[in-house]
């Protein structure tokens, strides 16, 4: 298991609201762009990261986490496993505090390289269904 339950439940209530999605455009029926919802609905603040910089449930988009003007918390990976790896070394550079890969996300390297970097990590998990398990967790209106 990549992640254990205490990582997963620290990085959704403790290390901030703010996630970076890499891989979420306009598109509805991808996955990306449903999970990026649920996690509006527990008060994160989702910024895209997409190659069309779109702007995504209200946010403005970014072309790559570098561009992104801002610090973000956590950077949630919609990438397939051979580009996973990449983006997580530059969510360390960008300065984040966690990196989390989809369901089927998986990058062993990649895992070792960030939690050296002192960044919490979890693989192969989404958090769209790990957040509503949480207690205590308040959904707002939408």
């Amino acid at each position: 298991m990549y992640g254990d339950e205490a990582t997963v439940r620290r990085i959704l209530t403790e290390l901030g609201d703010t996630w970076a999605v890499v891989g979420l455009s306009s598109n509805e029926q991808r996955a990306a762009y449903g999970v990026a919802a649920v996690l509006q609905r527990y008060g994160k603040r989702v910024v895209p990261v997409h190659p069309k910089a779109e702007t995504v449930h209200g946010e403005q988009g970014y072309a790559s986490l570098a561009d992104i003007p801002f610090d973000v918390d956590v950077v949630d990976v919609f990438v397939n496993s051979d580009l996973a790896g990449a983006v997580a070394d530059e969510a360390v550079a960008k300065g984040a505090k966690a990196v989390w890969f989809q369901l089927g996300v998986i990058d062993e390297a990649a895992y070792d390289r960030t939690r050296a970097a002192g960044l919490e990590m979890v693989m192969d998990r989404c958090p769209a269904i790990e957040i509503p398990r949480l207690p205590h967790r308040r959904v707002q209106n939408s």
